[in-house]
């Protein structure tokens, strides 16, 4: 039903207005390319290109122009952390769906910027959730975390959901906060109270290493 549900059903893709933080990178270009074939209308919110986004600059989406068979692209360069932006994204595009994979993504480099990764993957993921209380239609809510969010045991099996969040490296210390934030801000803020919104379903996806085409990143 799942793979079904997201490779096949045109129906259901066809002409959802879709917004994608981190469109320009890896999973982000070949996600956007994906949804556009749908039928999607897609938004993506990514920084400036950089040599780092060589496979959306070879998958040509910046020139993307739409026809009867796909959907419609929109490409815009910001700050996840921009909450202005976000704001005003939001309140604009009305989204269906969102992903957002916006994120410092290398272990390696988290180091070299842990103020940076924190704030790009933990406060940036609090900006767009943020702003989702603008919104008063109903939209599904999908945050890409990480594998890495589980507290590294030395273990020989492979860990389950129920395992302790933890982290010892910046960025999977900053991921494993974003599920505690995600979850507190979903019990907190969607509900049926009255000071609560029923219009959001939000879910994180603990995405592990997708290797494939185009992964031109650092250490590769």
């Amino acid at each position: 039903m799942v793979d079904n549900f997201l490779i096949n059903d045109r129906k259901f893709w066809e002409n959802k207005t879709v917004f994608l933080t981190g469109h320009t990178g890896f999973k982000g270009s070949w996600l956007t390319l994906w949804l556009l074939q749908l039928g999607a209308n897609v938004c993506g919110l990514s920084l400036p290109l950089s040599d780092e986004n060589l496979l959306f600059k070879n998958l040509n989406l910046s020139e993307f122009t739409s026809d009867k068979s796909t959907g419609t692209f929109t490409h815009i360069e910001g700050d996840i952390n921009d909450n202005d932006l976000l704001n005003n994204l939001i309140i604009d595009l009305k989204p269906d769906i969102i992903f957002h994979l916006a994120a410092e993504t290398i272990v390696r480099k988290s180091y070299f910027n842990p103020k940076k990764t924190w704030q790009t993957n933990v406060m940036g993921t609090l900006s767009l959730l943020e702003a989702l209380k603008k919104l008063d239609n109903y939209c599904s809510v999908i945050l890409i975390t990480s594998d890495k969010v589980y507290e590294n045991k030395n273990i020989s099996y492979g860990y389950c959901e129920n395992d302790f969040l933890g982290g010892i490296d910046p960025y999977s210390s900053s991921k494993a906060a974003m599920e505690i934030l995600v979850s507190s801000w979903r019990r907190s803020f969607c509900g049926l109270r009255s000071d609560q919104s029923n219009n959001l379903s939000i879910a994180t996806a603990r995405a592990g290493n997708v290797i494939g085409g185009g992964d031109w990143s650092q250490d590769r």
